[in-house]
């Protein structure tokens, strides 16, 4: 009943999420260790929602309905909101005006405070597009519009159910998880397009390329290829990756998440020469520059043809 059998891994992130979940319930204390994997589990929602609604995993259109209704709970947020935000706006613009999760919204620098701020900001001007979505399906289809709000109204009854229950717990297996989720699938959108050219063909996008962050996180490191065919299973983006990384500028291929952050927002601010360069203003240098060619010719008539170069 899975399109693809790789899904199975993605089954059993959901199955193990849960039961993980409720496992940390029946205990009277938090086990840091279980917890860590909760907070990554949580993280990983994040991703296989996202594929999920690139690409339902299911061939019965109510199983995939049923998956929407759980990714929601274990996510934090409802998983059609992908549809609006995502699909119809940021894959349509990846990163240029129109999309409302621009990088670089406030500021076209890439520091600390940009990259810890950007999931805050993005969260508010993405609420625009979910509104127009659900007023078009209002309009226009009544069974999604009732099928979209469901999933808001059971998130709203689970987190308060579980609230009443034990308030603590809920903070703690249900809230925070949810938060830490949200938090970093905005950063890592952030992440995967500051500094990079949103109108190169095979530069609009960074790529994690080493092998454990594409393990761990079905191969959510290539983002490139996602994002020019956004309908690939993720089973199949590294071979979609290989054939062409090697268009791709080097500086977008990242071999560690965590060097990255590391390198771009601590070391680099020490050490000049780790920073690098963003190549969306070095494209837009170029293109307010002066051609060389026409500004070379209009030196050399100034100098012999004032009138001639008066009329260029």
């Amino acid at each position: 009943m899975l399109r693809y059998s790789a899904d199975r891994r993605t089954l059993l992130y959901l199955v193990g999420m849960t039961a993980l979940l409720a496992w940390q319930w029946s205990l009277n204390t938090i086990q840091p260790a279980l917890y860590v994997l909760h907070l990554f589990l949580s993280i990983a929602m994040t991703v296989i929602s996202h594929n999920h609604n690139h690409l339902p995993m299911w061939r019965s259109k109510k199983l995939n309905a049923i998956t929407d209704y759980w990714l929601t709970l274990l996510y934090g947020f409802p998983a059609f909101a992908w549809i609006p935000t995502h699909n119809l706006n940021h894959h349509r613009y990846t990163n240029r005006e129109g999309d409302y999760t621009i990088t670089y919204r406030l500021s076209e620098r890439n520091n600390l405070f940009t990259l810890l701020s950007y999931p805050a900001i993005s969260t508010v001007y993405q609420q625009k597009p979910t509104r127009l979505f659900l007023a078009t399906m209002w309009h226009t289809n009544r069974l999604r519009f009732f099928r979209y709000i469901g999933q808001y109204i059971t998130l709203v009854i689970y987190v308060g159910v579980l609230l009443w229950l034990d308030w603590r717990k809920a903070l703690y297996l249900v809230i925070i998880p949810h938060q830490v989720a949200l938090f970093t699938v905005l950063t890592f959108n952030y992440l995967q397009h500051v500094g990079t050219d949103e109108e190169s063909r095979y530069n609009h996008s960074r790529n994690i390329v080493g092998p454990l962050m594409n393990l761990l996180l079905f191969n959510n490191g290539y983002h490139t290829v996602h994002h020019d065919n956004p309908s690939t299973h993720w089973s199949e983006l590294p071979s979609a990756h290989a054939q062409v990384a090697d268009r791709i500028h080097p500086q977008l291929n990242e071999r560690s998440f965590w060097w990255l952050v590391l390198r771009t927002y601590f070391l680099a601010p020490l050490i000049p020469r780790l920073r690098q360069a963003s190549m969306r203003l070095e494209r837009i240098k170029r293109e307010s520059a002066p051609d060389n060619d026409e500004s070379q010719t209009r030196t050399t008539l100034a100098a012999f043809h004032p009138e001639a170069a008066a009329k260029s």
